[in-house]
C-alpha cells in the first residue's frame, strides 16, 4: 500500500496522533459533563498558549475567516475609523471585511515581500484618529513576518483598539499578548494550533470587552455577536452547560488535547523550534539558488516559506512534478505575481526529518523542470 503523503503545505498540517484520536472519539452531548470539562479546560489553556493571563477566550465553530469576522463585527461600528496595516492578501481582506460594518478604512499596503515600519503607522495615528488597527502577524500569501510588539504599543499610545490576525502564527511565532498591550489575537485551529479545520479561535482584552460593551449599535452580524457567546464561554468555564449555537464537539476535545500538548513542550521552547524549523527550510531553498519573496531575513516567517521559482522553472511544471513526490505544497496566492512561488508550511508538530524530507522533494522537482544547481 502507498504510505500517504506529508502535508507540508500552510494549513491544515500535520497532526498528533492523540489530537486525532481525540477527535476520532465517539461525538458526545455538547452539555455532557465530561464535554463541558473539556471546553472549559480548552479556554483555560488558550490564555496560557496566548499569554494573556487577562484576557477573554472564544472558542466558535467556524474558519479563520470568522475569527477576523468576529473582531471586526464586535469591535466596529459604522462610520468609524480603521487603520489596516496589510503585507499580502490576507491584510486586504481584513479591509474589505471591515467596510461591510461600516468602517471608513485606511489601508497602508507595505511593497510585496516587506513590512509597513512603525514609524509610518505611527505618522498615520499622529494625523488622524482610530478606533482599530490590524495588522497580519504572518500573511500566509506572502511569508512576510510582522513585528506586532510595537504595534501594539502605537495602539495604546494613541487609544487605539488593536487586532492582530495570527491565523498563521499563533502557538508558531513569539506572542505576548498581554505583554504587548494587543487586544485581539485570532486564528483558525487547523493551523499552528494543530487541530483539524473547523474552528475559530480569539482572545480579547478587557479593554476590547469593554468597547464591545459600550457600543452603541447592535453587532451587524448575528452569529459573531459576542452577546450570545460570551456567557456561554463564561458557562462552560464555570462548569456549567449552556447553548447558543451547537459547539464543534470532536475538535473542542482534540483542541484540548492539542494545547495540553503545546504547553507540555512550553510556549519559549515552541517559538524556538518554529525559527529553527523556519531557518532551516529557508537556508536550504537559498542553497538550491531560490529567492524568498520577504525581502530579508528580519521579517521572513517562521511557520511557512514562500520561494520564488528558480529562471525558467514554470510554477505548473514545477507543481505538477511535486504532485509525483511524497510531500503536498501549495501554489502561489498573492495576485499578480501567484505563477511566480510556491508555498511551504512547517509549523505545529513538524520535525527536522519533515524538513529534510520536503527539501528533498523540491530539489527533486526542480530537477524534473531542468533545474540544476
Amino acid at each position: 500500500m502507498k504510505r500517504r503523503k506529508l502535508l507540508m503545505i500552510p494549513g491544515p498540517i500535520e497532526f498528533e496522533p492523540e489530537v486525532m484520536t481525540a477527535v476520532g472519539m465517539a461525538t458526545t452531548s455538547h452539555v455532557a459533563p465530561d464535554f463541558i470539562e473539556s471546553f472549559g479546560n480548552a479556554l483555560a489553556m488558550m490564555r496560557e498558549v496566548w499569554l494573556a493571563p487577562t484576557g477573554q477566550p472564544f472558542i466558535m465553530a467556524g474558519s479563520g475567516t470568522l475569527a477576523m469576522d468576529v473582531a471586526g463585527a464586535n469591535l466596529v461600528e459604522p462610520g468609524d475609523r480603521a487603520l489596516v496595516i496589510s503585507t499580502g492578501y490576507f491584510g486586504d481582506r481584513y479591509a474589505e471585511l471591515l467596510r461591510r460594518y461600516g468602517a471608513e478604512v485606511t489601508l497602508m499596503k507595505a511593497p510585496t515581500g516587506d513590512v509597513v515600519r512603525p514609524e509610518a503607522v505611527e505618522a498615520e495615528l499622529k494625523r488622524s484618529s482610530y478606533r482599530l488597527m490590524t495588522f497580519t502577524h504572518v500573511d500566509t500569501s506572502t511569508a512576510v513576518r510582522v513585528d506586532p510588539e510595537p504595534l501594539g504599543a502605537l495602539g495604546e499610545k494613541y487609544g487605539v483598539i488593536t487586532v492582530l490576525d495570527g491565523v498563521c502564527s499563533v502557538a508558531g511565532e513569539e506572542i505576548k499578548q498581554d505583554e504587548w498591550k494587543i487586544d485581539v489575537v485570532l486564528t483558525a485551529s487547523q493551523k499552528a494550533v494543530g487541530v483539524p479545520p473547523g474552528l475559530a479561535l480569539l482572545v480579547a482584552s478587557p479593554r476590547a470587552m469593554e468597547v464591545w460593551k459600550n457600543r452603541k449599535t447592535p453587532v451587524g452580524s448575528y452569529y459573531s455577536d459576542w452577546t450570545h457567546w460570551l456567557p456561554v464561554m463564561k458557562a462552560y468555564e464555570e462548569r456549567r452547560p449552556a447553548y447558543f449555537g451547537t459547539p464543534a464537539v470532536n475538535l473542542v476535545c482534540g483542541l484540548e488535547v492539542s494545547l495540553r500538548l503545546i504547553l507540555g513542550e512550553g510556549m519559549e521552547a515552541r517559538f524556538r523550534r518554529h525559527r529553527q524549523r523556519g531557518s532551516e527550510f529557508r537556508e536550504a531553498m537559498r542553497d538550491l539558488g531560490l529567492r524568498m519573496i520577504p525581502v530579508s531575513e528580519e521579517v521572513c516567517a517562521n511557520t511557512l516559506s514562500a520561494p520564488f521559482y528558480p529562471e525558467g522553472v514554470k510554477g505548473s511544471d514545477f507543481m505538477r512534478a511535486i504532485g509525483s513526490s511524497d510531500v503536498i505544497l501549495a501554489g502561489g496566492l498573492l495576485p499578480g505575481i501567484k505563477d511566480t512561488y510556491f508555498r511551504a508550511g512547517h509549523m505545529g508538530s513538524v520535525t527536522e526529518g519533515d524538513i529534510l524530507t520536503t527539501v528533498a522533494a523540491v530539489r527533486g522537482a526542480l530537477s524534473a523542470c531542468g533545474y540544476r544547481k
